[in-house]
């Protein structure tokens, strides 16, 4: 019994821990992104790097994905999620390189745009918009041209 439970502690610290891997608002998980996005009328932007290892994915955290300006700009219309593959954490970097594949991500910071039901309507590299107010008003112009179609 005492076993069984300590398994079951130790499996409620890792699932922790994994979720607490993203900072703030980020979810880790791109089905639990969709899910919240659907039920909040959002749509969903998912962020592939390598927070340890990619120099553009560190780049762009210190100078976008973690100021409060992004975060409360972003969140008005989509849903986060940071998939990261870490090089101090073979399981983490596994678990997204196997998602990375799935969606046929060539690169890394790569950012995914899906709908509601988790279809993606855009991808591009992160870089390509370098500032918090760049990056707002692409999603912005994303969101625009997807309510187009």
């Amino acid at each position: 019994m005492k076993l069984l439970r300590n398994v079951f502690l130790a499996g409620l610290v890792m699932s922790v821990v994994s979720v607490a891997s993203a900072k703030g608002p980020w979810l880790t998980d791109i089905k639990a992104g969709v899910k919240k996005a659907k039920a909040e009328g959002k749509l969903v932007m998912v962020e592939f790097t390598g927070s340890d290892w990619c120099p553009p994915c560190m780049m762009m955290d210190k100078e976008v994905f973690s100021k409060k300006e992004f975060l409360a700009g972003a969140q008005k219309h989509y849903v986060l999620v940071k998939l990261d593959a870490p090089n101090k954490d073979a399981e983490l970097k596994k678990a997204t390189q196997k998602e990375a594949q799935k969606w046929k991500v060539q690169g890394f910071p790569t950012v995914l745009l899906l709908d509601a039901k988790g279809k993606e309507f855009k991808r591009f590299l992160a870089t390509e918009n370098r500032t918090v107010e760049e990056f707002i008003q692409r999603l912005l112009k994303e969101k625009r041209r997807k309510d187009m179609l």
